[in-house]
């Protein structure tokens, strides 16, 4: 296996221990926890470059996640999530 095989990444970044910061996607008819730190992002990057780090992991183009943004919660967790319309 190399440090890039799909399902090793996968395992990486789903098998999160309780102490290791997740962002939570919910985007695509998808809902998963992935952790930060297989998506080289932190609580404090940018909205542009989780979605990127997104993208780049699920193999989706960046353009699907424009309509979704980006919560911070005070625990150092992130949720990308569609953009709520009421109405």
């Amino acid at each position: 296996m190399t440090n890039n095989d799909a399902r090793q990444l996968y395992d990486r970044a789903t098998n999160t221990e309780q102490n290791q910061l997740v962002l939570h996607v919910r985007a695509m008819g998808r809902s998963r926890d992935i952790s930060l730190d297989a998506l080289d992002i932190n609580p404090s990057s940018t909205d542009e470059v989780i979605r990127q780090a997104v993208a780049r992991f699920m193999d989706v183009s960046e353009a699907e996640l424009r309509g979704t943004i980006i919560e911070r919660h005070e625990n150092g967790n992130l949720t990308l999530r569609p953009e709520a319309v009421f109405g």
